[in-house]
């Protein structure tokens, strides 16, 4: 190997740890604000709430960071880096504008935090907030946009490439990110204009219950939920030994949620929540999970149970629709809904990130595997059990069926926090510890894979 073809490879791989340092940097923010802003206040809300039977005492705001905390400081933070992971990079802006984008989406969800809990100069604040998160998801989205069109460009243009380009349909697992990602734009969207309007003439700092209702269908399905179809489209194929998706059964199942999600944006309850349990059930059928496997799932460097737990999460997924039929028909004082979005994001989401996150993100950030099969087998099962008891227990509770069950809630929400804090913890230790894909070259500081 001449001296240009070991700069050019020394080059890349520094590129590719750069990338992979911005990375942990991100997923470490995500799990700081889902351990406590967000899972820990979830915490003390619930406490709160099952102490005193009932939402009355709680402040709305306190609800809502809760809830901001989690899906934008953790989810968001999670695919904003991993997305500016997947695209490829040159020279500087391998950390530049990733790391713009971070110090705004960073800065907007702990000021919005703040603001929202404490109430602290929050008139100023939740515009400023607002308008960062979305100052970084526009950004994303640009260098998104432009990687696209780089990679779709040959290097020399034909008739032949531009009639092939035109004929090769996009990919469906694509089509569902990119919905996601639509979503996400909606979402600070949304947030932003409220923000905004609530700095100047709203009377206190929670948005009002009937556009928070519509605003988390908006967040919940239309960005969490296909971001999370498209990623599994992408790999539990490889991962699981199962077949390629069904194209026309996914289709259809992004149709439902599509469908789903502008009714309920729109006010038109009951009919969103049938189109929305109908694409959850067509899913799993369209990633052929309830099928038996063709091979071997890949479950090397975490823990066996795997498989297990990722059709789990999309158990929850069919559950959190079918609760939120009955939510649109029978809810009275906030429970089923309660138990239906919880089914979804702890259920499902939180599932998935837990399951898949020890399987991908160890290897993204320049690592070998996770640090614990046990503590990931540990994180799986608590969360499960917790989640379990809340969504059992959050209906009768709230509606008055069994009084008993407001003794279960505390129950559910320590075991909850116990296996948010065993996922960060593994995370962490791999961060830390974990042995590095990484190897120094002789001479070159650093800058060669082993």
């Amino acid at each position: 190997m001449d001296h240009d073809e070991m700069s050019s490879i020394q080059a890349m791989v520094l590129r590719e740890r750069r990338k992979s340092w911005m990375l942990r940097l991100w997923i470490a923010t995500g799990i700081f604000f889902m351990a406590l802003p967000g899972t820990l206040l979830g915490f003390s809300n619930l406490m709160a709430i099952a102490s005193h039977h009932g939402l009355g005492v709680l402040p709305a705001a306190w609800i809502q960071g809760h809830g901001h905390a989690q899906v934008f400081g953790w989810v968001g933070s999670f695919i904003l880096g991993i997305g500016f992971y997947s695209q490829p990079a040159h020279g500087r802006s391998v950390v530049r504008l990733p790391l713009v984008c971070y110090l705004l989406w960073t800065a907007g969800v702990a000021s919005r935090w703040v603001a929202g809990i404490y109430g602290w100069h929050w008139r100023t604040i939740y515009p400023m907030s607002a308008g960062a998160e979305l100052a970084a998801v526009l950004l994303f989205l640009l260098a998104a946009s432009r990687h696209k069109r780089q990679e779709e460009k040959p290097a020399v243009e034909t008739d032949a490439s531009r009639a092939k380009s035109q004929r090769r349909p996009m990919p469906l697992w694509m089509v569902s990110v990119l919905l996601g990602a639509a979503g996400l734009l909606a979402m600070v969207v949304f947030n932003f204009v409220e923000c905004v309007h609530l700095a100047h003439v709203g009377a206190g700092r929670a948005f009002p219950h009937g556009l928070d209702q519509r605003y988390l269908v908006l967040m919940a399905w239309g960005f969490m939920t296909p971001m999370v179809w498209g990623f599994s489209a992408r790999w539990l194929p490889a991962f699981l030994a199962i077949p390629q998706p069904n194209p026309d059964l996914l289709s259809f199942a992004l149709w439902m949620d599509v469908l789903g999600v502008l009714c309920g944006v729109s006010g038109w309850t009951l009919l969103a929540t049938m189109f929305l349990a109908v694409g959850a059930v067509t899913i799993s059928f369209a990633l052929h999970l309830a099928e038996r496997p063709h091979g071997q799932a890949k479950v090397a460097g975490i823990h066996p149970s795997f498989p297990s737990f990722v059709r789990l999460a999309f158990v929850w997924l069919s559950v959190a629709g079918f609760l939120g039929v009955w939510a649109a028909v029978a809810d009275q004082h906030g429970g089923i809904w309660g138990a239906s979005r919880h089914a979804l994001t702890v259920g499902f989401v939180a599932t998935m990130i837990f399951a898949i996150g020890p399987r991908i993100l160890p290897h993204f950030s320049g690592f070998y595997s996770i640090y614990s099969k046990r503590l990931m087998l540990l994180s799986l099962l608590t969360l499960q059990t917790g989640c379990l008891l809340r969504v059992s227990s959050e209906a009768p509770a709230y509606e008055g069926i069994l009084p008993l069950a407001w003794k279960v809630l505390p129950v559910s929400a320590m075991l909850e926090l116990t296996g948010v804090l065993l996922f960060a913890l593994n995370l962490l230790l791999t961060y830390s510890l974990g042995r590095s894909s990484f190897a120094v070259a002789p001479g070159e500081h650093g800058l060669a894979v082993c």
